[in-house]
Protein backbone atom coordinates (compact mmCIF):
# COMPACT_ATOMS: atom_id res chain seq x y z
CA UNK A 1 0.00 0.00 0.00
CA UNK A 2 1.43 3.49 -0.97
CA UNK A 3 1.57 6.31 1.40
CA UNK A 4 -1.58 7.71 0.11
CA UNK A 5 -3.57 4.59 0.21
CA UNK A 6 -2.96 4.21 3.65
CA UNK A 7 -3.82 8.17 3.99
CA UNK A 8 -6.57 7.91 2.21
CA UNK A 9 -7.42 4.43 3.99
CA UNK A 10 -6.82 6.43 7.39
CA UNK A 11 -8.65 8.87 6.51
CA UNK A 12 -12.19 6.88 5.32
CA UNK A 13 -12.08 4.69 8.52
CA UNK A 14 -11.49 7.93 10.94
CA UNK A 15 -14.63 9.77 8.74
CA UNK A 16 -16.66 6.55 9.86
CA UNK A 17 -16.27 6.77 13.36
CA UNK A 18 -19.08 8.18 15.20
CA UNK A 19 -18.33 11.73 16.27
CA UNK A 20 -18.59 12.48 19.70
CA UNK A 21 -19.12 15.39 22.20
CA UNK A 22 -16.16 15.25 25.46
CA UNK A 23 -18.19 17.87 27.50
CA UNK A 24 -15.58 18.70 30.68
CA UNK A 25 -16.91 20.36 33.71
CA UNK A 26 -15.52 21.24 36.67
CA UNK A 27 -14.94 24.77 38.41
CA UNK A 28 -13.01 27.39 37.48
CA UNK A 29 -9.25 26.32 37.65
CA UNK A 30 -9.95 22.53 37.66
CA UNK A 31 -7.52 22.29 34.82
CA UNK A 32 -10.33 21.67 32.20
CA UNK A 33 -8.57 23.35 29.25
CA UNK A 34 -5.48 22.31 30.57
CA UNK A 35 -6.62 18.72 29.73
CA UNK A 36 -8.43 19.75 26.36
CA UNK A 37 -5.72 20.97 24.85
CA UNK A 38 -3.57 18.30 25.56
CA UNK A 39 -6.00 15.97 24.39
CA UNK A 40 -6.53 17.78 21.13
CA UNK A 41 -2.64 16.66 20.64
CA UNK A 42 -3.08 13.44 21.06
CA UNK A 43 -6.09 12.68 19.04
CA UNK A 44 -4.91 14.92 16.10
CA UNK A 45 -1.79 12.29 16.56
CA UNK A 46 -3.90 9.60 15.47
CA UNK A 47 -6.12 11.32 12.30
CA UNK A 48 -9.12 12.64 14.23
CA UNK A 49 -11.38 15.63 13.41
CA UNK A 50 -11.03 17.43 16.64
CA UNK A 51 -12.57 20.50 17.38
CA UNK A 52 -12.36 22.14 21.23
CA UNK A 53 -15.49 25.06 22.91
CA UNK A 54 -13.67 26.60 25.96
CA UNK A 55 -16.17 28.63 27.93
CA UNK A 56 -14.26 31.89 27.98
CA UNK A 57 -13.67 32.14 24.17
CA UNK A 58 -17.43 30.86 23.27
CA UNK A 59 -18.50 33.71 25.50
CA UNK A 60 -16.55 36.33 23.35
CA UNK A 61 -18.08 35.05 20.58
CA UNK A 62 -20.90 33.37 20.30
CA UNK A 63 -23.06 34.02 23.69
CA UNK A 64 -21.26 37.64 24.36
CA UNK A 65 -24.28 39.37 25.53
CA UNK A 66 -25.33 36.89 28.24
CA UNK A 67 -24.58 37.42 31.98
CA UNK A 68 -24.50 35.51 34.75
CA UNK A 69 -27.68 34.71 35.79
CA UNK A 70 -29.04 31.26 36.24
CA UNK A 71 -31.12 31.71 32.96
CA UNK A 72 -28.06 33.41 31.09
CA UNK A 73 -25.75 30.25 32.02
CA UNK A 74 -28.22 27.68 30.86
CA UNK A 75 -28.93 29.63 27.80
CA UNK A 76 -25.25 29.67 27.34
CA UNK A 77 -25.02 25.94 28.09
CA UNK A 78 -27.34 25.55 25.22
CA UNK A 79 -25.88 27.12 23.04
CA UNK A 80 -22.45 25.69 23.03
CA UNK A 81 -24.76 22.38 23.26
CA UNK A 82 -26.40 22.88 19.83
CA UNK A 83 -22.83 23.83 18.17
CA UNK A 84 -21.25 20.61 19.83
CA UNK A 85 -24.41 18.38 18.13
CA UNK A 86 -23.94 19.88 15.01
CA UNK A 87 -19.88 19.07 15.13
CA UNK A 88 -20.92 15.41 16.76
CA UNK A 89 -22.92 14.48 13.97
CA UNK A 90 -20.55 15.46 11.21
CA UNK A 91 -18.04 13.15 12.60
CA UNK A 92 -16.03 15.24 14.96
CA UNK A 93 -14.48 14.70 18.35
CA UNK A 94 -16.12 18.02 20.09
CA UNK A 95 -14.43 18.83 23.40
CA UNK A 96 -16.30 21.02 25.66
CA UNK A 97 -14.24 23.22 28.35
CA UNK A 98 -17.31 24.74 30.36
CA UNK A 99 -17.76 25.26 34.02
CA UNK A 100 -21.65 24.11 33.26
CA UNK A 101 -22.44 24.37 37.11
CA UNK A 102 -26.43 22.86 36.93
CA UNK A 103 -26.56 19.17 36.70
CA UNK A 104 -30.20 19.71 34.79
CA UNK A 105 -29.16 21.83 31.72
CA UNK A 106 -25.93 19.53 31.41
CA UNK A 107 -28.23 16.12 31.30
CA UNK A 108 -30.76 18.16 28.85
CA UNK A 109 -27.79 18.93 26.48
CA UNK A 110 -26.34 14.98 27.36
CA UNK A 111 -29.77 14.15 26.03
CA UNK A 112 -29.72 16.46 22.56
CA UNK A 113 -26.59 15.32 21.41
CA UNK A 114 -26.59 11.47 22.11
CA UNK A 115 -22.64 10.57 21.70
CA UNK A 116 -21.84 12.27 25.43
CA UNK A 117 -18.95 12.23 27.15
CA UNK A 118 -18.93 13.66 30.53
CA UNK A 119 -15.34 14.47 32.70
CA UNK A 120 -15.83 15.67 36.00
CA UNK A 121 -12.45 17.51 36.64
CA UNK A 122 -12.44 17.86 40.29
CA UNK A 123 -10.17 19.68 42.32
CA UNK A 124 -11.42 21.10 45.67
CA UNK A 125 -11.79 24.49 45.89
CA UNK A 126 -8.85 25.81 48.08
CA UNK A 127 -6.52 24.28 45.31
CA UNK A 128 -8.56 26.15 42.57
CA UNK A 129 -7.95 29.72 44.43
CA UNK A 130 -4.13 28.82 44.38
CA UNK A 131 -4.24 28.05 40.82
CA UNK A 132 -6.22 31.30 40.44
CA UNK A 133 -3.67 33.24 37.72
CA UNK A 134 -6.89 35.78 36.33
CA UNK A 135 -6.94 36.57 40.13
CA UNK A 136 -10.90 36.17 39.79
CA UNK A 137 -11.46 34.17 42.83
CA UNK A 138 -10.10 36.96 45.04
CA UNK A 139 -11.96 39.29 42.97
CA UNK A 140 -15.07 37.15 44.19
CA UNK A 141 -13.78 36.70 47.49
CA UNK A 142 -13.99 40.69 47.72
CA UNK A 143 -17.33 40.98 46.28
CA UNK A 144 -16.04 42.35 43.09
CA UNK A 145 -17.91 39.90 40.43
CA UNK A 146 -21.08 38.49 41.84
CA UNK A 147 -22.75 34.78 41.22
CA UNK A 148 -19.14 33.15 41.07
CA UNK A 149 -19.52 29.51 40.75
CA UNK A 150 -17.90 28.04 43.92
CA UNK A 151 -18.19 31.35 45.88
CA UNK A 152 -21.79 32.91 46.11
CA UNK A 153 -23.30 30.45 42.87
CA UNK A 154 -23.31 27.07 43.64
CA UNK A 155 -21.58 24.43 41.54
CA UNK A 156 -23.19 20.62 41.13
CA UNK A 157 -20.97 17.84 40.60
CA UNK A 158 -22.09 15.36 38.58
CA UNK A 159 -22.97 12.34 40.47
CA UNK A 160 -22.15 9.34 37.67
CA UNK A 161 -19.47 10.65 35.32
CA UNK A 162 -18.05 8.54 32.47
CA UNK A 163 -14.47 9.95 33.67
CA UNK A 164 -13.25 11.82 36.76
CA UNK A 165 -10.08 13.70 36.34
CA UNK A 166 -8.86 14.24 39.77
CA UNK A 167 -6.54 17.27 38.95
CA UNK A 168 -5.21 17.95 42.65
CA UNK A 169 -3.58 14.03 43.16
CA UNK A 170 -3.06 12.87 38.94
CA UNK A 171 -0.79 14.27 36.22
CA UNK A 172 -1.84 15.49 33.31
CA UNK A 173 -1.03 12.66 31.47
CA UNK A 174 -3.10 10.44 33.95
CA UNK A 175 -6.01 12.57 33.40
CA UNK A 176 -5.56 12.81 29.75
CA UNK A 177 -4.89 9.03 29.36
CA UNK A 178 -8.18 8.43 31.32
CA UNK A 179 -10.68 10.33 28.30
CA UNK A 180 -8.24 8.37 25.76
CA UNK A 181 -9.29 4.97 27.28
CA UNK A 182 -12.73 5.75 27.95
CA UNK A 183 -12.84 7.24 24.15
CA UNK A 184 -11.20 3.52 23.37
CA UNK A 185 -13.64 1.67 25.38
CA UNK A 186 -17.17 2.95 24.03
CA UNK A 187 -15.85 2.72 20.29
CA UNK A 188 -15.01 6.41 19.15
CA UNK A 189 -11.62 5.93 19.01
CA UNK A 190 -9.28 2.89 17.79
CA UNK A 191 -6.99 1.48 20.19
CA UNK A 192 -3.33 3.27 19.51
CA UNK A 193 -1.41 0.32 17.55
CA UNK A 194 -4.76 -1.36 16.10
CA UNK A 195 -5.20 -1.91 12.33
Amino acid sequence: MTSLESEISTNFTQQQKPGVTVWFTGLSGAGKTTITRALEQELHSRGCKVEILDGDIVRENLTKGLGFSREDRDENIRRIGFVSQLLTRNHVIVLVSAISPYTVIRDEVRQRIGNFIEVYVNAPLNVCEKRDVKGLYKRARAGEIKNFTGIDDPYEPPTNPEVECRTDLETLEESVSKVITTLEELGYLRKSGSD
